[in-house]
């Protein structure tokens, strides 16, 4: 049973994929903080530090607080804000997922469209038998 697990565990597509989930995990943590430290820095000057996470409703006459922490603490709160963060994140993230994606297609297509380079053989035999041609 054991032999039988590690020639499972050996086989292409499982290792291909175990290489596949590391490596995505850490392109999310890039991705993350291109979003978070670059991208997200830039929406907040344009909207003039716009920051939607501490934007909720308390659900019950308890919660009194300014703040989303202590709002939580005093009981149920619709923290709308933090939601609205979070889908804009997510929409952010997509693009930036998007172009990257085409950009990689891009540069496979235009590696595929260049002509292979033929052989000096062909180049030579090519010239051969267009001289043969143009003898009577």
């Amino acid at each position: 049973m054991l032999r039988e697990f590690r020639e499972f565990a050996m086989k292409g597509n499982v290792v291909d994929l175990a290489v596949g989930v590391i490596i995505g995990a850490a392109f999310g943590a890039i991705v993350s903080s291109l979003v978070g430290d670059i991208f997200m820095p830039i929406v907040g000057a344009v909207t003039g530090g716009l920051d939607f996470g501490n934007y909720f409703v308390g659900l019950s006459s308890k919660v009194t607080a300014d703040t989303l922490a202590e709002a939580k603490k005093q009981g149920a709160v619709l923290a709308w804000g933090n939601f609205l963060t979070i889908v804009i994140n997510f929409m952010i993230v997509a693009g930036v997922m998007f172009g990257l994606v085409n950009l990689i297609q891009r540069v496979r297509q235009n590696e595929d469209a260049k002509p292979a380079a033929v052989p000096r053989q062909e180049v030579l035999l090519t010239e051969i038998r267009d001289l043969l041609a143009k003898r009577p």
